[in-house]
């Protein structure tokens, strides 16, 4: 295999574990979300304001591994 077939496939392998672990992390803060807002109803307000913090920085992880590979990959 030559050089750019390698660099090829450490940016797949980049975003595809970087999809996976905020997916994962995503999935995980909202269970714990939604279970805090059951507890305190009254604070579900505040709740949603964090997990969307939250989902936010996580998800500028996944789009920080995609332009690492649009890098990787010379397209940028």
């Amino acid at each position: 295999m030559n050089q750019g077939a390698w660099i090829a496939i450490a940016a797949c392998f980049a975003v595809l574990t970087t999809g996976i672990g905020a997916s994962l992390a995503i999935g995980r803060s909202t269970t714990k979300a939604v279970e805090a807002a059951a507890r305190q109803p009254e604070a579900a307000n505040n709740i949603l304001k964090i997990l969307l913090l939250g989902a936010g920085l996580i998800e500028a992880t996944a789009v920080y591994a995609l332009l690492v590979a649009l890098l990787l990959m010379g397209k940028i």
